[in-house]
């Protein structure tokens, strides 16, 4: 198969945005009709793009539900360290040391199931993830001794491994570049959702069923949500055949590579593939906004194939080699280091909210240090709502203010409050505690940084999808090793650091780590686009070799 593209295309800058029209491509056929629908999808009914908007929101569903289930199962054990350390006789710093290697299997499983989501489907890694979490979860009151314990959370670890990048890809299967934002902040809703909410109700379990129940609820509803993805949950990977922007005229479509170039400040800002394929060669085709469909839609029994995809070359090794070379690559770097950036600071409010919260003069009972979590999934939806429908419309408005132009780092702006907020909820939960304020003023710090947390999610994760989106599926795992080595960091050093300085002090020397980690930003808004024209050539090479060994996406 013979490729051309034009590599002086710049990753990450498009047109959004064809107030006239004067482009021959796909719009949005509802609401703004001036909107361009990237990438532009294929004539194909089974391409993920083309689905009806109901076969679209029952994937999101599937996609929440393993996210929402698994992450609980992830955080229960937080809840019951103490009755679990007087069950089975062994330490709470060992129990702690088993959930270390869980984490560290999360950080690393990626290497091995988002290649195998890419060779073989999606489909069957998120069912054999949610089968090896029940599996886990259901050892968990029966792992009585240390060996048993490490094991168990080493297999936890590496099942559970595929909720931190797969789920991100199949949005972006799914969804064009102006909504990606909304459907990226749903599933940081229920990512970051499910660790605060583990604790709001495994406090009361533990205290009025039994420690054990902690483990046996999160199986059972791991049991239901298999059978519901096992029935519903759609194949979202696609081989495409395209990338960007595709012109389209009413009764041929080009069948050599070739580009839309829109001129402005001298630079092309988009580019695409065409070849010859079947399901490529358009019917009837409105030039405006109307739908383009060619191909029958899959019966339902070929949509729930166990093993939908098989590609013919293995792809798996290159897939492991492109995610450990893109650590060199800025705006990679940048978003896994913003990502950490965001999340490690809940690190440092986890392993101090016992302590400030059940000592005087709060003395919270553990049950109500578990309810003052509410504020956390408080704040997860204020910040799914900011960087959900105010991102996307931030992003279209600043492309109309571009003269239709979208570049990557219009998603970056909502990062501006929390340059200021950051390091407030931090000093108001350092200070505030040292100072003995009301315990309210706490729980709004709580709010505020659980509102953070979930915008540096978002708002990372499409800041990388829109830089490089052809790439996204390994671009990812680069992303998550560089944020959970982060992590894995601050949750080694947060007691000594702690014990060093004191509390006050440590937060007081975080908040303004934090700020400065916060303001990294705008360096970003003026560099970013300098790092992605550097990166153009060796990015349009890798899409090449990525299409021609059937990892286009």
């Amino acid at each position: 198969m013979a490729l051309n593209i034009e590599t002086t295309a710049i990753p990450g800058t498009i047109t959004l945005v064809d107030p006239e029209h004067t482009l021959s491509t796909r719009h949005l056929d509802k609401g703004d009709k001036d909107i361009v629908l990237v990438p532009s999808p294929s004539s194909d009914a089974n391409d993920p793009l083309n689905w009806s908007p109901r076969r679209k929101l029952l994937s999101t569903v599937c996609v929440s539900s393993y996210t929402l289930f698994v992450g609980i199962a992830s955080s229960v054990v937080y809840s019951v360290l103490v009755p679990l350390s007087e069950e089975t006789g062994i330490s709470v710093a060992t129990l702690n040391q088993g959930t270390g290697y869980l984490l560290t299997k999360v950080r690393w499983g990626l290497l091995f199931w988002q290649p195998i989501a890419l060779q073989y489907g999606k489909r069957p890694v998120y069912l054999i993830s949610v089968l090896g979490v029940l599996a886990m979860t259901i050892w968990g009151p029966y792992g009585l001794t240390q060996s048993q314990w490490i094991a168990r959370n080493i297999i936890f670890g590496l099942f559970c491994a595929p909720i931190e990048a797969l789920p991100e890809i199949s949005v972006t299967d799914v969804y064009f570049t102006h909504e990606r934002g909304l459907y990226m902040s749903i599933y940081s809703l229920f990512l970051a959702g499910s660790n605060f909410f583990a604790p709001v109700i495994c406090g009361f379990i533990a205290q009025f069923q039994g420690w054990r129940w902690v483990f046996y609820y999160p199986s059972m509803f791991l049991g239901g949500c298999f059978i519901f993805l096992f029935l519903f949950m759609e194949e979202t990977n696609y081989e495409r055949k395209t990338v960007g922007i595709i012109p389209q005229t009413d009764n041929e479509v080009s069948k050599s590579a070739s580009s839309t170039a829109l001129q402005g400040d001298n630079e092309k800002y988009q580019t695409h593939i065409l070849e010859k394929h079947p399901a490529e060669v358009p019917g009837n085709i409105d030039l405006g906004h109307g739908k383009i469909i060619t191909n029958k839609e899959k019966t339902f029994w070929q949509k729930m194939a166990i093993m939908p995809i098989k590609k013919e070359k293995n792809i798996v090794v290159t897939c492991v080699w492109h995610a450990l070379y893109f650590t060199s690559w800025p705006v990679v770097f940048y978003a896994g280091f913003s990502y950490g950036s965001y999340l490690i600071w809940f690190n440092v409010l986890n392993g101090t909210a016992s302590i400030i919260l059940g000592g005087p003069p709060y003395n919270f009972d553990t049950s109500i240090v578990g309810l003052s979590y509410v504020a956390c999934c408080l704040g997860v939806i204020g910040g799914t709502l900011f960087t959900g429908r105010f991102s996307d419309w931030l992003t279209i408005r600043l492309a109309r203010r571009n003269n239709g132009i979208m570049e990557a780092e219009h998603r970056l702006w909502p990062f501006l409050l929390c340059v200021f907020w950051v390091p407030a909820a931090l000093l108001l939960w350092g200070v505030g505690a040292a100072h003995e304020v009301h315990w309210f003023g706490l729980i709004f710090a709580m709010w505020m940084l659980s509102f953070c947390n979930t915008t540096g999610i978002t708002i990372s994760v499409n800041y990388l999808i829109d830089s490089y989106r052809e790439l996204s599926g390994e671009v990812l795992i680069t992303t998550i090793i560089v944020r959970n080595t982060m992590s894995f960091a601050i949750g080694y050093g947060i007691t000594p650091w702690i014990n060093s300085m004191g509390y006050q002090n440590c937060i007081v020397s975080a908040a303004f780590i934090g700020m400065a980690c916060c303001v990294l930003f705008l360096i970003m808004i003026v560099f970013g686009k300098g790092f992605r024209v550097r990166s153009k050539e060796k990015y349009w090479a890798l899409v090449v070799e990525n299409l021609e060994i059937g990892m286009g996406h």
